[in-house]
């Protein structure tokens, strides 16, 4: 019992107050770092444009886990990815990116799980660079309206002119099937003049024979 006293129960006092003393450095920290977000937010936008290209390098040199955690951040990630979160801060601070500085040494000191607030933060403004290049890398090429109307255009072409083949096809095929179509009618009207042709001809002959007849009849019978 005395053992426990002088021995065991110290350093697990010892713990807790550290552990005490290690979270409310932390909280203040974090309030210090709020109290400066719109100098930061200042700073970000002035920058913005210079940022761009060194925070995407930043970032694709990174681990699967940070970039996870730079898209959504959260406590549980980022005390099972302290080191490579760590690390990550501190090659934005390099490049001087605006707030990684004081977040990179509160993680250092507290962890990156008791500083959530403003990791978080120098990760949301990380993201707006990510983000715009992941929507340009994914934006398809478009058409412009012109185009799209010259190639309707040209179907509609296309479409006609095969209406109108399949239309002389089909009249070919119903003129070659029809008895009655082409050279028919002509063969009928040439045999209808040879018909009234002969018809005219037989009266002539019959009025003929009746002269040739009366011309017999006059004449006085030869001794």
């Amino acid at each position: 019992m005395g053992y426990w006293k002088s021995k065991v129960l110290p350093k697990i006092k010892k713990v807790f107050d550290k552990n005490s003393t290690k979270k409310s450095g932390a909280a203040e920290a974090s309030k210090l770092f709020d109290d400066s977000k719109e100098e930061y937010n200042k700073a970000f936008e002035e920058k913005k444009t210079e940022l761009q290209t060194k925070v995407t390098e930043v970032y694709e040199a990174s681990s699967a886990e940070v970039k996870s955690l730079v898209k959504e951040p959260n406590e549980a990630g980022l005390k099972k990815n302290s080191t490579s979160v760590q690390k990550f801060l501190e090659e934005l601070v390099k490049i001087d990116f605006p707030g990684s500085k004081p977040v990179s040494e509160a993680c250092s000191k507290f962890g990156p799980a008791l500083v959530p607030g403003p990791v978080s933060f120098v990760f949301e403004k990380v993201s707006t660079f990510i983000v715009t290049e992941e929507k340009a890398e994914e934006v398809p090429p478009t058409t412009t309206t012109e185009e799209t109307s010259g190639v309707k255009e040209r179907e509609i072409v296309v479409e006609e002119e095969e209406k109108e083949k399949k239309k002389e096809e089909a009249e070919e095929k119903t003129e070659s099937l029809d008895p009655t179509s082409s050279s028919a009618p002509e063969t009928v009207e040439e045999k209808s003049a040879e018909e009234v042709a002969k018809e005219e001809e037989k009266p002539a002959e019959a009025a003929a024979a009746t002269t040739s007849a009366e011309k017999t009849a006059e004449e006085p019978p030869k001794p």
